[in-house]
């Protein structure tokens, strides 16, 4: 199925201007743009991915991560191929550093039967990066959105996108994990190959737009594992909302990276040090689970208990609010 992209413009010379995201390529005939989906035929731009599924599963919501967004419940989870960042440590290489005609095809309008048929009631758009496929994630939005049944929509990202598609793309989604991968602009730019204002610009947005918004960032040794500069990243989220909720994930060796990960002390330390700015934190991708609760910020009472997918919510009313002191948590 061809389909044409959205936010591009033909320039006199020098081919098509994409205007998706910050890289704003300019694509000659009959090549890719940095994400490798979008490609210039015959002087359009083609979403070469649009519904190809590189990857589907049910998966408990917690794996997004998403601690604060209907707990325990399960998720519909998509990914497709291609991405806008070079990430040397990538998790999902296999799919975000290349553009395959494989897979299957799952058409917006199919996704709404299809969600019901695995007895969920959301859907993410994840593994690979969602925001170059950004076609195919808003038309299945708005196909959602406008379905009889109530569906939830996420996006697992890393928010590299410039803001006029942003705006639009974020009025038909529930829920967000982005990915803040460094606090520093010039590693952004030399190792990630992106942006680190663009990315902040874009988590500002979704919280202004009352997104539901979480935020990881992987501590990844000699990226981002700098105490004072994490603390930097602390407080710029807390300046947003103290109630931000904060996975801090441990990193594994992977494509081209292949240091040792940090210890678990160190981690627990970047916990200790995010929780002098936010309310809720977390450490995820280890087998130790005393950090991974959740507990009201004002009376302390445990409301999630978490070990592994194993969820337990405790002390939540029925609009996620603390049972004992009423302070809204919990997305239920």
């Amino acid at each position: 199925m061809k389909v044409s992209a959205l936010n591009y413009t033909e320039t006199k010379d020098l081919g098509i201007k994409c205007s998706l995201c910050p890289h704003n390529c300019l694509i000659a005939e009959n090549q890719t743009g940095f994400c490798l989906v979008r490609k210039n035929i015959s002087g359009e731009l083609i979403a070469q991915s649009y519904a190809n599924v590189s990857s589907v599963a049910v998966d408990p919501i917690e794996k997004k991560p998403l601690y604060h967004f209907f707990p325990t419940s399960k998720i519909l989870s998509l990914g497709s191929w291609g991405c806008n960042l070079k990430c040397p440590f990538c998790q999902n290489f296999e799919i975000s550093q290349y553009c395959r005609n494989e897979g299957k095809y799952i058409y917006p309008e199919m996704l709404g039967e299809l969600i019901l048929k695995t007895g969920v009631r959301s859907v993410a758009f994840t593994y690979s990066e969602p925001i170059v496929w950004y076609e195919y994630v808003l038309d299945c939005c708005r196909e959602l959105k406008k379905a009889k049944e109530r569906f939830y929509t996420v996006m697992v990202t890393n928010g590299y996108i410039n803001k006029e598609p942003a705006k639009l793309l974020l009025n038909y989604l529930d829920a967000l994990n982005i990915d803040l991968k460094v606090f520093n602009s010039q590693k952004y730019r030399n190792i990630l190959q992106g942006g680190l204002k663009e990315v902040l610009d874009f988590i500002e947005l979704s919280v202004k737009m009352n997104v539901h918004t979480e935020i990881t960032t992987l501590i990844v040794p000699g990226l981002n594992d700098d105490i004072s500069e994490l603390s930097e990243e602390f407080r710029w989220l807390s300046s947003l909302s103290k109630d931000i909720p904060l996975h801090i994930s441990q990193y594994f060796p992977r494509y081209k990276y292949e240091a040792e990960p940090k210890s678990y002390n160190f981690l627990v330390k970047v916990y200790q040090t995010a929780k002098e700015y936010l309310d809720y934190v977390y450490i995820g991708n280890t087998p130790f689970w005393e950090y991974s609760d959740t507990y009201c910020p004002d009376c302390k009472t445990l409301i999630v208990k978490r070990k592994g997918y194993d969820i337990k919510v405790y002390n939540a009313d029925e609009y996620g609010g603390c049972k004992k002191c009423g302070r809204k948590i919990l997305v239920v």
